[in-house]
């Protein structure tokens, strides 16, 4: 960012009363971006190269008004260019640099690996500089809330996963409930161990929460970071209310309540269901859909007390109410497909959109395409597992896409790019290793659906197709906002699973839905990465010049069959003359 951007930033925190700042490099901007000047044009004082320039001129600009903070790998940075070289030992000239320049404290990225977190701060904190003697050091955090996410996350973040916990995890992988209570479990073992290390100062933890709550309150509650605070007539501790089943038991931290007060947190609120799921905290919702999307009328607003309270957080992490169980924080992280109405919908990661690489490693992957056919290519070799990544997913293939990978060889041989599909499962066992998921003795189902691009002249021929079929519903939009659907205001599960039940004999989960409103959020992001990938190559280059023609050409088109116990139908359809 240049200077004009910077003094604009810190001067709307200082009006807003934002006082710490955390002060980051960032990645490295693609060609013209962050760089605006006065007059909309570029400007060319662009001199905050390192996070350092950032700390120096917030410290020369504005004194000691801002409580500045940094950011440090404890396992060292990674950069692809030199991963040979990714070491605290390398790193720590820059970290000296920044604290010399006027850094108050230091904040790390997520780790998994404790003794090399203590290794690292034991390495701080005996340095002959002296620096870091008594500066407070953050320790980063991430409740674990998927396999899924841990490992994309680990994956960006170049953190490594020890493997004692990769083999706790992967006990469960297939089981978001049974992940989240390893997660805690290993995480509050990360805290404790920490808190029992010698320290100049207090300590204090970053967790990165990703929206997603309720880990983090059982975190908070199981490893006492919230002390007991003392029941007031505005917030007694007996209005806290739990659910009130067998198997939820009260965290660790609650064990110095006395019975009276235990009781009072079983205590059920007569106003709410036994199993609620999948709501979330709305004001107001309108329509007839309204209900199956919003809390409670009298629980769906201001917490009646502080939030900061070990009340509040046993109402997180155990109870019921806008606050609690019936908040989407969520049993299964929605990810990509969900509803967008969740805390947790979008981005589960926190990156943001962006192609999750570097220019020089987006060059190595996609190269330099002219022509649409070389796009193509780039399709193709990821289907066939020769290509590690396209711009709209850094992973490789799941394990069920070798049941459709024929089918969409051949749609994106016709051109139709596909980032997204599924096949069709008709009551698979949930312990299944491709198709399964979610606790044990339960049945799984997936509607098939594929997503991809498809050239405007392709999708006026298709469309006509699709609306004569019964069976299907799709959604679909191009770059300029242009949307179209033949089912707009259905909600489709296109995942579920029928399981073993608490209080009654089974009870079915739809941890996948689409949705107008998710397909729209998700379009935008879509049509933004084409962007983004423009963006690594010179403006006006043929490159740039081909990306650009083709975003504005495209359309993006979901496609669902509900007939999921006919296989083959989704593809015989899109496939057929």
């Amino acid at each position: 960012m240049n200077k004009l951007l910077v003094d604009k930033a810190l001067d709307d925190a200082k009006a807003l009363g934002i006082r710490n700042i955390l002060a980051l490099r960032g990645d490295p901007p693609m060609n013209d971006e962050y760089r605006e000047g006065p007059t909309g044009g570029l400007a060319d004082d662009v001199e905050f190269t390192w996070a350092v320039d950032l700390v120096r001129y917030i410290r020369e600009r504005h004194g000691d008004y801002f409580c500045v903070g940094v950011a440090v790998y404890p396992e060292g940075h990674a950069d692809e260019s030199y991963p040979e070289i990714q070491s605290p030992l390398h790193d720590l000239p820059y970290l000296i640099e920044k604290i010399v320049a006027g850094a108050d404290f230091i904040m790390t990225q997520l780790f998994f690996d404790v003794k090399a977190y203590l290794d690292f701060e034991k390495l701080l904190r005996t340095h002959p500089s002296g620096v870091f003697k008594s500066i407070p050091i953050i320790p980063g955090l991430m409740p674990i809330q998927s396999y899924g996410i841990l490992r994309r996350t680990t994956k960006l973040s170049h953190a490594k996963l020890p493997e004692e916990v990769l083999a706790r995890l992967e006990t469960v992988k297939g089981d978001d409930e049974a992940v989240k209570k390893v997660g805690v479990d290993i995480v509050s073992e990360i805290v404790e161990k920490i808190k029992d290390t010698p320290s100049p100062g207090r300590r204090g933890f970053h967790f990165y929460t990703l929206n997603l709550e309720k880990a983090v309150a059982f975190i908070l509650e199981r490893c006492n970071l919230i002390p007991p605070s003392t029941p007031t007539s505005s917030s007694p501790i007996d209005t806290v209310a739990v659910e009130d089943t067998d198997d939820c038991s009260l965290p660790n931290g609650a064990n110095g309540l006395n019975n009276e007060d235990r009781m009072a947190m079983r205590r059920r609120l007569s106003s709410v269901n036994s199993d609620p799921h999948n709501l979330v905290i709305v004001d107001n919702l309108a329509g007839s859909r309204a209900r199956a999307f919003e809390a409670l009328a009298d629980e769906a607003g201001i917490p009646k007390e502080s939030v900061n309270t070990r009340a509040n957080t046993l109402a997180i992490s155990e109870g019921q109410g806008s606050l609690g169980r019936e908040a989407t924080w969520d049993d299964y992280p929605n990810g990509r497909w969900g509803d967008a109405r969740s805390p947790a919908y979008g981005e589960i990661d926190g990156y943001g959109v962006s192609l999750h690489v570097s220019i020089s490693q987006a060059i190595k992957l996609w190269g330099y395409p002219t022509k649409r056919e070389e796009i193509t290519d780039i399709f193709l070799k990821h289907l066939a597992g020769e290509l590690e990544a396209i711009p709209w997913s850094e992973e490789g293939l799941n394990e069920e896409t070798a049941d459709i990978q024929s089918e969409l060889l051949q749609l994106n041989g016709r051109g139709w790019w596909t980032v997204a599909s599924q096949p069709a499962v008709n009551g698979v066992r949930s312990d299944n290793m491709v198709f399964g998921w979610g606790p044990k003795n339960g049945f799984v189902f997936q509607k098939p659906f594929v997503e991809f691009f498809i050239p405007a002249s392709d999708w006026k021929h298709l469309r006509q197709r699709l609306t004569a079929d019964k069976d299907i519903t799709f959604y679909a939009g191009n770059s300029r906002g242009d949307f179209d659907s033949n089912n707009a205001d259905v909600v489709d599960s296109v995942t579920w699973g029928v399981f073993p039940g608490k209080e009654y004999r089974y009870r079915i989960v739809t941890p996948t839905i689409i949705e107008d409103m998710s397909f729209k959020a998700w379009l935008e992001e879509a049509f933004s990465i084409w962007g983004e990938w423009q963006r690594v190559y010179t403006p006006r280059s043929p490159t740039a010049r081909l990306l650009q023609e083709v975003r504005e050409d495209l359309w993006l088109v979901n496609v669902i069959h509900h007939a999921y116990v006919e296989k083959d139908a989704l593809w015989e359809l899109l496939l057929g003359d």
